[in-house]
């Protein structure tokens, strides 16, 4: 019979895990034999976006106080974060950090009710899911807790001691669907 995945790997320049992990497994189990032929082949790239340029990009006024705080070297270099532990009692910062997360729960929430017609609490816990949900454990994982959170709401007929705004939200060709 013939293996599609063994015909890929004979047949490409390139085999790459999605993360780490996943590298090595197919490098030390699934395709060992094949790597031990051309270990060259066998690479790592990971499909997401770096700590950095994601805060830079998405979180400009967490960005803009990190900034303020400790400059700008943490751009280059994420580990120069662990000068931000020197705060972790000052109240001057926490009280930003806070204001910086509220600011975007609100621009989130005008979004929301823009785009979708949806309207939430940007006081609330907000818990987002961006992402397509596959049988992964840990996105299985928080579809079993936001059921665990309604059938608690709705056995105890009260609310929850904390708002908590739980999205699922689907991108797909730069649309966004919104569960």
């Amino acid at each position: 019979s013939v293996n599609m995945a063994h015909l890929c790997i004979v047949g490409s320049h390139a085999i790459n895990g999605v993360a780490a992990i996943h590298s090595n497994i197919i490098k030390e189990t699934t395709f060992k034999d094949f790597h031990d032929l051309w270990p060259e082949k066998f690479q790592n790239k990971t499909n997401g976006i770096t700590p950095r340029r994601w805060l830079l990009q998405c979180n400009a006024p967490l960005s803009r106080l990190i900034v303020d705080s400790i400059g700008d070297e943490w751009v280059t270099n994420l580990d120069d974060l662990s000068k931000l532990e020197k705060f972790v009692d000052d109240e001057t910062f926490i009280d930003n950090f806070i204001s910086a997360k509220l600011e975007n729960k609100r621009r989130l929430a005008r979004l929301l009710r823009k785009d979708y017609g949806i309207e939430v609490n940007p006081a609330s816990m907000f818990d987002i899911h961006v992402k397509r949900i596959h049988e992964y454990k840990r996105q299985l994982l928080n579809c079993l807790y936001i059921v665990t959170l309604y059938n608690r709401i709705k056995v105890t007929y009260c609310s929850l001691s904390v708002c908590v705004c739980v999205l699922s939200i689907t991108f797909k060709l730069h649309t966004c669907k919104c569960v």
